[in-house]
């Protein structure tokens, strides 16, 4: 084990150098923790970046899986796939809009997203159809998801870009106004109801609605990005459900598999048929494994309450850290909804990561400043006391010490 340690500690050398790694390599988990490959034992408050929704070898959800992979994986969509259409018809419910493409990934989900919204335009005679995007938004990282997004730093070195978004503030009317003002081209408006990547940032209900009747006044998309706050990690089965609004356009994805890979837009009735055959597909999209690993997400989720544990259980968390860290010099905010939570420092505090796991903790930072958790949405109450009683501390220590 001690050899196996030592390896990690260096880059792999077969495996593209793109991702800053912990020195760590995972074995199995169970529940909430996970173990490394030396034994060590971790408390998981990432959840694989929002995808494990039921924790690791859920004693329903792992047993399922080994059925289907027994029966069958992958057919292609020569065939109607019969768990496909049980999702489909489950997300339109959940949803209240009409129908779904399934895809494999959040970046396929956005890219349909966007070919949606361009067609859509080319549908009603414009040309050169424009999108409106935001500040500080992840939507992925191919040359069509990664021009919608907002980082600067990720496009570097993989211009030029697409052209036909516009960008704009969040939470800021005025500017939207002012950005699509008599502008014809205009064909959609698409960001997530909360930024994830970006650094928890949400959108307000009262903008979410005022902005859906911008869409119904001008005849544009209104496309919502759920891919990491959907899935009822705020405690609704999306979190533009807060405001009351249904889009007419969402792409969905992580935790919609519980960690098989999956991708899906669901559109409403001025969305759904804009598709006709021919117009897109993918050759793993809605394969039986991951329509199995979607139908059974769902139905242990609603069986097991889960939507309610992510409301109480993230209420919990925003108390305790309040109480802890609010008035705490150097804690900017603490924000986010149900189990998708930021905390915002006055300083880049990447460090935190490393000394979190070595505390046996499992956390993130995102956008330099900002612890993000992510938990399972099986976490117990008590499981989120030790996540804070790890945690805090570091916290504390951490803005004791730093300038």
């Amino acid at each position: 084990s001690s050899r196996m340690s030592v390896f990690i500690e260096a880059a792999s050398p077969h495996t593209m150098n793109t991702y800053g790694r912990l020195p760590i390599a995972l074995s199995h988990g169970q529940g909430c923790r996970v173990w490394d490959v030396n034994g060590k034992q971790y408390l998981d408050a990432l959840a694989g970046i929002a995808v494990n929704t039921l924790g690791h070898n859920h004693p329903e959800f792992a047993p399922a899986l080994q059925d289907q992979i027994g029966k069958i994986i992958h057919t292609c969509n020569y065939f109607h796939v019969p768990d496909a259409e049980k999702l489909a018809a489950k997300l339109v419910e959940l949803s209240n809009m009409t129908n779904v493409f399934f895809c494999n990934s959040g970046l396929e989900a956005n890219e349909a997203a966007i070919k949606l919204a361009r067609k859509f335009g080319h549908d009603k005679g414009i040309t050169h159809p424009k999108i409106v995007v935001y500040e500080k938004a992840f939507h992925g990282r191919s040359i069509a998801t990664l021009s919608a997004t907002a980082n600067v730093k990720l496009q570097q070195g993989f211009g030029p870009m697409l052209d036909g978004f516009i960008r704009v503030p969040l939470n800021d009317m005025a500017a939207l106004k002012q950005a699509t003002v008599n502008d014809p081209d205009v064909v959609a408006i698409f960001f997530e109801t909360i930024q994830g990547e970006g650094g928890i940032n949400p959108m307000r209900a009262e903008y979410l609605r005022d902005v859906r009747a911008l869409c119904d006044q001008h005849d544009w998309l209104l496309m919502i990005d759920e891919v990491q706050c959907g899935i009822g990690r705020t405690g609704k089965w999306f979190a533009h459900q807060w405001a009351g609004i249904v889009p007419d356009v969402m792409p969905l994805a992580k935790g919609l598999g519980s960690g098989v890979p999956i991708g899906a837009v669901v559109a409403g009735p001025k969305a759904a048929h804009i598709f006709q055959p021919g117009n897109h597909g993918t050759t793993f999209g809605g394969n039986p494994l991951a329509m199995r690993a979607g139908v059974e997400t769902i139905r242990i989720m609603e069986k097991d309450g889960l939507l309610e544990n992510a409301a109480t259980l993230g209420q919990h968390f925003h108390n305790k850290l309040k109480a802890e860290l609010g008035g705490l010099k150097g804690v900017k905010e603490i924000r986010g909804q149900g189990l998708m939570i930021g905390i915002e420092l006055d300083r880049p505090c990447g460090v935190l990561l490393r000394q979190a796991t070595d505390a046996g903790l499992i956390i993130n930072v995102t956008a330099d400043t900002v612890v993000r958790l992510l938990p399972p949405l099986i976490m117990t109450t008590a499981e989120a006391d030790e996540v804070l009683d790890i945690l805090l501390p570091l916290i504390k220590t951490f803005l004791a010490e730093a300038p």
